[in-house]
């Protein structure tokens, strides 16, 4: 089998043939609509350079940990595929063997939504009908090496052709957005946008935090010895994102817990923050105090507010003293977001200026907590499936749990959330299948009628997510 024969016209369609029927019916009317990437990973240097993409295995393996997360499960060892260390250095290693090893575990990936993303981007995006095996993995990786030479396949060549219309990084609150700024110079009307993620700077037990603290002190010119200057430094970045065109904040947590300690309480934490002298639960109370600052001032300045929770970091300890974050160890864990969220919600869940997107990966709390709670704040949207459920059974388990309170004006439509900037298109079709396939449903059971399902699919596809993050 040729790998361009799995890509059948109808896959993640169901095989009911009316239902099939409609899914394609609707399909075809937001296969080509633009996309929307409102929050993702991808690198503004790409964009601002514009310089042909490293090699193959550089390019799709490296920075993909979905890839490479599923190799180490198998006993391959993160230096032989060349991933980075913490400390900055990496295994010489020539990225030809990389994709060999790549090619020789390539049948691990078979019923996973990674399979189903390198496929569309080896067929639709580098033109390699050829199946990906052992023995075709040499030619494969000169193909795309030959590829990548071409002046289509330079970043902004791509965005345009990938038909994105707006892509949002996710960058630190002491970034210099040096990259977006020589972006927004050139005159390429791309519209790439960053993100502001302040995770290292108001998250007291992430090691460096005092350090951060201080480069954020040193970027915004405020002094950061006190709390209430420390505050002003992160309302003067906020502003600072907001003038290169960010729409939106990004907080990673454990836990959706936010408290509401009190200024003097919050001080004086912060102070011990900063002399290293902080306990664990101290640190995780600051931190979930800052959650709730964070809302205030998106009140304040119309920033987009994302929270994702639900993900134990770097569970994997060897690895993540080794590797760093990012490192593919981190877990889906169970949490609460109707007592967590109690303090946000009371100060801010009413208020009209204020939009939170929660994303979680305890699917558990869908129907339970997170459906309940966007159907009833004005203030809330969710998020879509995110990182381990998104895939064609994540997508589907949750429309079936929160269609029925939320609807689906309460949802945020699609985003990717991914390094990998080639499969931005094959994750944003796998996507707008399964959703086509959902409303198929409803529409073959008299659920809704032909034009609502043809409304909601181009909603779902581009719409919400186009309103959610104010673009």
């Amino acid at each position: 089998m040729k790998a361009a024969d799995r890509l059948h016209p109808d896959r993640l369609f169901a095989s009911e043939p009316e239902q099939r029927r409609i899914a394609r019916a609707l399909y075809e009317e937001v296969a080509e609509l633009p996309i929307i990437s409102p929050h993702g990973h991808c690198d503004p240097r790409w964009f601002a350079e514009n310089e042909r993409f490293p090699d193959p295995a550089e390019l799709l393996i490296v920075p993909d940990h979905y890839v490479f997360r599923m190799l180490y499960s198998k006993g391959v060892s993160l230096d032989a595929l060349g991933i980075p260390r913490r400390d900055g250095t990496r295994e010489s290693i020539d990225p030809r063997r990389v994709w060999q090893i790549f090619a020789d575990h390539w049948y691990l990936f078979l019923g996973t939504p990674t399979r189903l993303w390198m496929d569309y981007v080896l067929v639709e995006v580098l033109g390699i009908c050829e199946e990906l095996t052992p023995e075709s993995a040499p030619a494969i990786y000169d193909a795309i090496e030959s590829r990548l030479a071409e002046p289509g396949f330079r970043p902004r060549a791509l965005y345009e052709r990938f038909g994105l219309e707006a892509l949002a990084t996710t960058d630190s609150a002491s970034d210099s957005l040096e990259h977006h700024r020589a972006i927004a110079d050139s005159g390429w009307k791309g519209r790439i946008l960053p993100t502001f993620r302040p995770d290292a700077v108001t998250d007291a037990a992430k090691p460096g935090f005092a350090e951060e603290v201080e480069k954020l002190g040193a970027v915004s010119g405020e002094s950061v010895d006190t709390f209430d200057g420390y505050l002003r430094a992160l309302h003067h970045r906020r502003q600072f994102f907001r003038s290169m065109g960010a729409t939106a904040t990004d907080h990673g947590a454990e836990s959706p817990t936010v408290l509401d300690l009190g200024h003097q309480e919050a001080a004086a934490l912060y102070d011990k923050a900063l002399r290293k002298r902080i306990t664990p639960q101290e640190a995780a109370a600051f931190s979930a105090h800052m959650l709730f600052e964070m809302a205030r001032m998106s009140v304040e300045d119309g920033l987009v507010m994302q929270l994702h929770a639900g993900s134990l970091r770097d569970r994997n300890r060897p690895l993540f003293e080794a590797y760093g974050p990012n490192a593919g160890a981190d877990i889906p864990q169970a949490v609460s977001f109707v007592h967590g969220l109690k303090p946000l919600l009371d100060a801010f869940g009413n208020e009209p200026r204020f939009t939170l997107i929660l994303f979680t990966l305890d699917e558990t709390t869908y129907a339970r907590e997170l459906a309940p709670l966007a159907g009833h704040y004005p203030s809330l949207l969710l998020g879509p499936p995110w990182w381990f459920h998104d895939s064609p059974e994540g997508i589907l388990r949750y429309r079936h749990t929160v269609t029925e309170t939320a609807g689906f004006f309460n949802t945020a439509g699609f985003n990717d959330d991914t390094r990998a900037f080639l499969s931005i298109p094959a994750r944003h079709d796998l996507s707008r299948r399964m959703d086509c396939r959902f409303l198929a449903e409803l529409v073959a059971e008299h659920r809704l009628t032909m034009a609502e399902a043809r409304m909601l699919a181009r909603e779902l596809s581009h719409g919400l997510a186009k309103r959610a993050y104010r673009l």
